[in-house]
């Protein structure tokens, strides 16, 4: 494997979060400025996050939209994040919140936090339900925290929690 800093080679997305641990408010403001500050195609910086720390009423709202099997281990999250992107070109909107994203996840890692990323959640109940402005299209929630005992997981997950990482070789991912 080649020579990789730490904070990439070390970034994992756990479902294992202490339930007891919080986020503080500099470590929130820290992983919003590095998404902030992530690129975008003409520096549109399309992205749009909210944020719930756990309990809270946009923490509360997250979590009902995931799916029933994600809710089981993300409501020990310290925090849910949504990622959304303003309406215009959707391919590049998408593509410059990843970026986003990517780097909010670089700086926790940074920090000793882990985020899990979703993708599948009801994005028009959450987008009614956070009442957010016409065009705005929610994308991901991530959950955010440090890491817990995967002992209270359920069996199938615990195995995945456990298991070895596995990438893909780098031979198959070019393209010919």
């Amino acid at each position: 494997m080649a020579d990789l800093t730490p904070l990439l080679a070390f970034r994992w997305s756990p479902r294992a979060f202490d339930p007891a641990a919080e986020l503080t408010g500099a470590e929130a403001s820290s992983l919003l400025e590095a998404a902030r500050w992530a690129p975008s195609t003409g520096n549109a910086q399309p992205w749009r996050f909210a944020l719930g720390h756990r309990e809270d009423d946009t923490w509360k709202r997250l979590l009902v939209s995931l799916p029933a099997g994600d809710q089981r281990w993300a409501r020990r999250a310290s925090a849910l994040v949504l990622g959304a992107h303003a309406a215009g070109d959707a391919e590049r909107g998408a593509y410059d919140l990843g970026q986003a994203m990517a780097h909010l996840t670089v700086q926790a890692t940074a920090l000793g936090l882990y985020v899990h990323q979703l993708t599948c959640f009801d994005r028009a109940g959450l987008a009614a339900d956070l009442d957010l402005p016409v065009g705005i299209r929610p994308l991901v929630v991530a959950a955010v925290g440090r890491l817990g005992d995967p002992a209270v997981l359920p069996e199938e997950l615990r195995q995945r929690e456990l298991g070895l990482r596995r990438r893909r070789p780098l031979a198959a991912l070019l393209l010919p």
